[in-house]
C-alpha cells in the first residue's frame, strides 16, 4: 500500500532541494523525520513538512501503521518561475528568475493491497 503527498508551486529551487531528497529516499520514516529535523538547509523544513503530511494520509486515508511506512519514492520537479526585475544604467532592466518546485513523497509499507 503506497500513499502519495504532493506540494506544488514551493519557492524552492528544485536543484538544492534534490540534495535534501536524496539523503532520505528508502529510509524509515522515523529514520527521515530525524535526519531532517537536523537538516540545516532550507529543504529539509519544507521536506519534512510533505513527509509529515504524506505519513498522516497514510494513517488516517488507509489505516498504515506508522512504525512499517518507509519513504518510497520522493522527487522534486521543476516549476514555473517567478520573473523579477531590477534596475540597470541607462533606463535598463535586468530579469531576476525566481525557482520554484513541485515535491512529491510517496511512503508505503511494501505490502500490495
Amino acid at each position: 500500500m503506497e500513499t502519495t503527498a504532493i506540494l506544488r508551486g514551493v519557492r524552492l529551487s528544485a536543484q538544492k532541494g534534490r540534495l535534501v531528497a536524496d539523503q532520505i529516499r528508502g529510509l524509515r520514516v522515523d529514520r527521515a523525520l530525524d535526519v531532517l529535523a537536523f537538516s540545516p538547509k532550507k529543504g529539509a523544513k519544507i521536506i519534512k513538512k510533505v513527509l509529515e503530511s504524506a505519513i498522516a494520509n497514510a494513517e488516517h486515508n488507509d489505516g498504515a501503521d506508522v512504525d512499517e511506512l518507509k519513504v518510497q519514492t520522493i522527487y522534486l520537479d521543476k516549476a514555473t518561475n517567478l520573473r523579477r526585475f531590477t534596475a540597470r544604467a541607462k533606463g535598463r532592466g535586468n530579469v531576476i528568475l525566481k525557482q520554484t518546485c513541485h515535491i512529491h513523497v510517496t511512503v508505503g509499507d511494501g505490502k500490495q493491497g
